[in-house]
């Protein structure tokens, strides 16, 4: 793989991202977003459907041997932005100018809610990693379907790039009141979405990984399946359940049938990393609260990921999401049984290049191995093959 030049995200942010004091990574985050919201919503404009034009033809990589159809989607690469980042669905109508073959909104509570305390959102520079206990900060399933009709995305099934909705728990609600808290933001967002995630594994709400269990998770399921016109469900799962509440998970998703499983939101465990130093809060990792993403999950994503693939069986489709950072990564999430990958802190790091850059190394592979297919590359466990782009 031929080295990435240092492109615009990397002159402007990477001095930023490189230490993990200076510019507060929320207010950061938050900036960005703003920018892109606004251009999601001018997009129409001659100046700006040029730029973002222009963005596309440089980020985006065709491809006929990447496009899959997954639970009724037409997806036409598999590299997408995980759920976390557009919290509010503010620039659900440009994702695809980055690259993604589709985007993950949210998450959505049926609530608005502010989320957890500042300061919730920290670097981890020299671990290329974040440690984040937001809390579903948004504002609540009403308004972000608001912000999402205003954004003139076009009919479901016909747009540029898939997207998908996270809901979540609002925190007011208890858990026996969960489902329908899940079924009030079904209601207002199933008309946008071209599939839905339920999020029963953030670490950041009090309780919420409780719905993992099998029964729980049973009657959530079945109570929005029974919603009109709902979209194709999906379940995220902790990388932190044990592997026979992974065989459990996987059994659900063929009883109720479940369209596919996300493999992994972001650990409880700090992998070696507990006595590193916070220096925003002179506190340690073992000391602070939230949920760690980036490399140091990647191992512990692919391990979930393996083991849902030996229960499941072939046939149901995986997503696999945490520490993909490369095209490498991206390859061995793919031959390990992943049919779609996703990116977040990755891509923070690394810039909007590194969408381009995993596709093109995912082509390679594909011509290395002699693959017809991305599809024929699921679950292949061929190793990646080292060489020059």
């Amino acid at each position: 793989m031929a080295k990435q030049q240092l492109d615009p995200w990397q002159r402007f942010f990477g001095p930023l991202l490189a230490v993990d004091e200076g510019a507060d990574a929320e207010w950061l985050s938050g900036l960005t977003l703003k920018a892109l919201a606004q251009a999601s919503r001018w997009r129409q404009l001659a100046p700006m459907a040029a730029a973002l034009g222009a963005m596309e033809r440089s980020l985006q990589l065709h491809d006929p041997r990447f496009e899959q159809n997954l639970f009724g989607c037409c997806f036409k690469n598999p590299v997408g932005l995980a759920a976390g980042f557009d919290k509010n669905a503010e620039a659900a109508g440009i994702w695809h100018h980055f690259g993604f073959g589709f985007a993950e909104l949210g998450t959505v509570t049926a609530l608005a809610q502010a989320g957890n305390p500042k300061p919730r959102l920290f670097r981890l520079a020299k671990e290329q990693a974040a440690l984040n206990r937001m809390g579903f900060n948004n504002q609540g399933a009403a308004a972000v379907a608001k912000l999402l009709e205003r954004q003139q995305l076009g009919a479901v099934g016909q747009r540029p790039a898939v997207l998908g909705l996270n809901l979540g728990k609002s925190k007011l609600v208890p858990l026996e009141r969960a489902a329908h808290d899940y079924a009030d933001s079904l209601a207002l967002l199933a008309p946008f979405a071209d599939y839905v995630v339920i999020n029963v594994s953030s670490p950041n709400t009090p309780g919420l990984r409780q719905l993992q269990d099998e029964n729980l998770l049973r009657q959530l399921v079945e109570q929005l399946r029974r919603q009109p016109a709902c979209p194709p469900l999906l379940v995220k799962i902790a990388p932190d359940l044990t592997d026979e509440a992974i065989a459990a998970v996987a059994r659900l998703a063929y009883d109720e049938g479940l369209a596919a499983l996300i493999a992994t939101n972001t650990s409880l465990d700090r992998f070696g990393l507990g006595e590193r130093l916070l220096p925003q809060t002179g506190r340690t990792l073992a000391e602070e609260a939230g949920g760690l993403s980036g490399a140091p999950l990647r191992k512990r994503a692919l391990e979930v990921l393996r083991c849902l693939r030996a229960n499941a069986g072939p046939q149901l489709p995986l997503i696999g999401v945490g520490g993909i950072d490369s095209a490498e990564t991206a390859w061995e999430r793919i031959a390990a049984g992943a049919s779609l990958v996703q990116l977040y802190t990755g891509w923070i790091y690394r810039g909007p290049e590194l969408v381009p850059w995993i596709l093109a190394g995912l082509q390679q592979q594909l011509d290395r191995h002699g693959l017809a297919s991305i599809q024929a590359a699921v679950g292949c466990e061929l190793p990646w093959l080292a060489g020059e782009c």
